[in-house]
């Protein structure tokens, strides 16, 4: 019995998982039980086995949406029924900090909390409890249930589906990407693997750090150096922003003069270009098409205006001016690169007829849009923890690139030159922003900023052509 059969044998009828959807859902929401319960993992395998049996998508989210409305429901009933007996039972008497950190979010965000509180881990299950706890009007309530889990339901539904409806032909890659595959995968998770290491030890306890500190002190002039390094508030230099500018810079100089002297597309460009154009990969091409536009000028702009505006409001301008001249900077200097090295692109659809490839823009913005994004979030964390929001960047950025490979407008050398391009400018913006005391940027209404890109951006794809 192959897998597939076997899997199919397992998975219950179409009547009985969409019933499995609905408990998952209502479960995930309920109070004192979706705390424990991890519900997006549950979620995620019954709407990928639903993806798997072809079952509609809508009928899918429909079902996940009834019963998070059902869960929230019967979470604000016990609270506003039941508000004093509720602290008392398990496991809300065990760990009174959930109330708490669900309350704090309450008062801060009122009836928006509910919206919110869906999407925010700690406080999901326990914001419909507080808010009746707290009295909230029930139609308020009834309002603001229905809302977030029309968001919701498909936010959490779509992942899992889709990778139900498509594991197949990801498994059924052709035999001759196998390599490519590889050698991409092995080729990221070591440079990631490196930068990270690179990171931590340029740290002042860091032996990269102690290396180079020991160094300058018996230089010539090499105590004056390490000083200009350092920003104006402190005597330590950020060395592993200034290792990323240094290394990255010189590996763009050197690899932009391959380029130039091989006058055309590299061998390696040659040869993977002619594998993926040989290859029938509609659901790669589908996926490509949605990131080439999430990825233009429209889509960026869609991605960044809340948080432009959330930064204007708040007067944080230091940061809205750092954050566009970085984007606006990797801008021209992928205009410059084009038009002073003029390499042709493979192949050039009507909106990229007057448009040269080297570097990849796509490649290159999207490393400084997510990059900067990394490091602002990282600067408020834990130096133990500041490698999650970089790695989830890569995580961003990788298809990304990649999607410039499967519609054949880019070179694989034009997606290097891009991202070498994109960790110049990354660094120039954090070194600008660190030479001086900022103030802080939190409290960032996170989850309504990320909500508000996320709806710019779905419009934008469905509704403004490429550009």
């Amino acid at each position: 019995m192959n897998p597939e059969q076997w899997l199919l044998q397992l998975t219950p009828s179409p009547t009985m998982l969409l019933l499995l959807v609905v408990l998952i859902a209502l479960t995930e929401s309920l109070a004192l039980v979706g705390v424990v319960v991890p519900g997006v993992v549950l979620i995620t395998a019954a709407a990928s086995l639903a993806g798997h049996q072809e079952i509609s998508a809508l009928l899918v989210m429909l079902a996940a949406f009834i019963g998070a409305v059902i869960g929230d429901g019967v979470s604000y009933f016990l609270g506003y029924r039941y508000r004093d007996q509720v602290t008392s039972i398990w496991p809300l008497s065990r760990h009174p900090e959930w109330l708490d950190r669900g309350r704090t979010f309450f008062q801060r965000h009122g009836a928006l909390s509910v919206l919110l509180g869906r999407f925010v881990g700690p406080v999901r299950p326990v914001i419909p409890l507080i808010a009746g706890i707290m009295h909230m009007p029930p139609s308020t309530f009834l309002w603001a249930n229905v809302g977030s889990a029309l968001l919701w339901a498909p936010a959490y539904v779509l992942p899992g589906y889709l990778l139900g409806r498509t594991w197949q032909q990801w498994l059924a890659a052709p035999d001759a990407l196998h390599p490519w595959l590889t050698a991409l995968g092995i080729t990221v998770v070591v440079l990631a693997m490196l930068f990270s290491l690179v990171r931590h030890h340029a740290y002042p306890r860091g032996f990269v750090y102690r290396s180079l500190a020991w160094l300058t002190e018996r230089l010539p002039n090499g105590q004056r150096l390490w000083q200009a390094l350092a920003p104006q508030h402190e005597d330590e230099p950020p060395l592993a922003t200034w290792l990323l500018l240094l290394s990255s810079l010189t590996a763009l100089s050197a690899w932009t003069l391959v380029v130039l002297q091989a006058d055309g597309p590299l061998a390696i460009d040659a040869q993977l270009n002619q594998l993926i154009g040989s290859l029938s990969l509609p659901i790669l091409n589908g996926w490509s098409q949605v990131l080439a536009r999430a990825g233009d000028v429209l889509g960026v702009v869609a991605l960044v205006a809340p948080w432009l505006i959330w930064l204007l409001v708040r007067r944080h301008y230091a940061a809205l001016s750092h954050v566009l001249c970085g984007l606006l900077g990797v801008a021209a200097l992928n205009t410059l690169g084009k038009e002073v090295i003029g390499r042709m692109r493979p192949d050039a659809p009507d909106y990229l007829a007057h448009s040269l490839s080297y570097p990849s823009a796509h490649t290159s913005t999207a490393v400084v849009l997510y990059g900067m994004a990394a490091a602002f979030i990282a600067q408020a964390m834990p130096r133990s923890q500041r490698f999650w929001p970089y790695w989830l960047a890569i995580v961003i950025v990788v298809p990304m690139a990649i999607s410039r490979l499967i519609l054949g407008v880019h070179w694989l050398s034009d997606l290097i030159g891009g991202a070498l391009l994109g960790l110049v400018v990354c660094a120039m913006v954090n070194l600008a922003w660190v030479r001086r005391p900022r103030r802080q940027l939190a409290p960032c209404p996170l989850t309504l900023l990320v909500i508000s890109s996320l709806a710019l951006l779905t419009a934008r794809l469905l509704w403004l052509p490429p550009v």
